[in-house]
């Protein structure tokens, strides 16, 4: 049985045509830029239907199967940078999920209605300068005054930082150490006390804006703590198999996109009197890289049957965030390769290709962290 429907089939045709005509053209004016115009964007994309595809419809989601999430998810990898991909993946299934599973109805209506209806813009702040793949290590403090918490801390590399309306942060709420004692928190980016210290000069993403934040006696309701005081850091590792989904599903078509692109050059490139395609180790290569494209794709198929069973997804999506980053590097590095010099050029996709690529081995949990999670899980270590 297959996955996709003819309903699938044209909510990918509107997505692509919305990618086609409204993403990609303005891709290179927002690189030079540093900045996206999220609020318009998000806005259209919900009033398309686009955002929160399998969230509950009592909140502004469209309470479809998670299958159209798997066709969103691949459309967004045929947009021409890694940038809007990931400011808008952020927004809809990496600050959200928590807050969808776990909040009260009234947080709900606050936040997250707001959010799907494309009204504002989310943000997730877990990394810490002296905590990163270590969450458990993090520092930033909310501690409770009678009804509210007061939180002092600060936040870094969080993507969509200069235009989050609200932040869903990671914050310890008692003295227990490691994993114990933190809470997932909303915090409204106009309250007193929270700026954004910095915005950050990165290797990639360059059109989405990555920042410092700071919390200086931060004062936001207790109310507004998602799901259960002091289960923050678990139900933030349930957020990150939905974050680190919503990347693997983007990667087999950015590759399949690169790779075509990258035959296509060798078949016009001439060197020494022949086609560099008939070199028959770059024809291998191709068809190798290929392959493996192929397969992970059909693992993020897996991945969305598995979704829809109610099946725990966990060690699938840390399987494919694994391979995803890894075969984008290889990928990245040969289309470079291949193209010689002119690859190196800023003028050509290839150099924003490698530079946008590289983030998926580290953010969303490092390739060792990874690694760590699926021989803990195999009880090997």
């Amino acid at each position: 049985m297959t996955l996709f429907t003819a309903e699938h089939d044209q909510f990918r045709a509107s997505v692509r045509r919305f990618v086609d005509e409204r993403i990609n053209p303005n891709i290179d004016e927002w690189e030079a830029a540093g900045m996206m115009p999220l609020h318009d964007i998000i806005k259209e994309m919900a009033g398309l239907g686009f955002v929160g595809l399998d969230y509950d419809p009592a909140y502004g989601g469209q309470g479809a199967d998670h299958v159209f999430t798997l066709v969103l998810a691949e459309e967004m990898g045929r947009v021409n940078n890694g940038s809007f991909p990931m400011a808008f993946g952020v927004h809809n299934a990496m600050a959200t999920p928590s807050l969808h599973k776990y909040g009260t109805h009234e947080l709900k209506e606050q936040f997250l209605t707001p959010a799907m209806h494309g009204e504002v813009v989310a943000a997730v702040a877990i990394t810490e300068p002296d905590a990163g793949s270590d969450v458990a290590g993090l520092k930033t403090k909310a501690v409770r005054d009678g009804d509210d918490w007061i939180i002092n801390g600060s936040k870094i590399y969080i993507t969509n930082a200069l235009q989050a309306d609200w932040i869903c942060m990671l914050a310890r709420t008692s003295d227990e150490g490691g994993f114990k004692g933190m809470s997932q928190i909303i915090v409204p980016t106009d309250t007193p006390g929270f700026s954004v210290a910095k915005k950050l000069d990165k290797l990639g993403m360059r059109a989405s804006d990555t920042g410092l934040l700071s919390f200086d006696d931060v004062r936001v309701p207790v109310s507004n703590t998602i799901g259960t005081i002091g289960r923050g850091f678990q139900q933030q590792m349930e957020q990150f198999v939905m974050e680190r989904m919503w990347g693997c599903y983007s990667t087999p078509p950015a590759i399949e996109l690169a790779l075509g692109r990258t035959r296509e050059y060798a078949k016009q490139r001439k060197v020494f009197g022949q086609p560099l395609s008939s070199q028959q180790y770059l024809a291998y290569t191709y068809a190798e890289l290929a392959a493996e494209a192929d397969l992970l794709k059909v693992y993020n198929h897996a991945i969305a049957q598995a979704v829809l069973d109610g099946a725990n997804t966990t060690r699938m999506a840390t399987v494919a965030k694994l391979k995803a980053g890894r075969l984008a590097r290889q990928v990245a590095d040969w289309c470079m390769q291949v193209h010689g010099g002119v690859g190196y050029m800023e003028e050509t996709w290839t150099a924003r290709f490698l530079r946008d690529n590289r983030l998926l081995s580290i953010g969303g949990g490092a390739d060792e962290v990874m690694l760590r999670v699926l021989s803990s899980m195999d009880g090997f270590a």
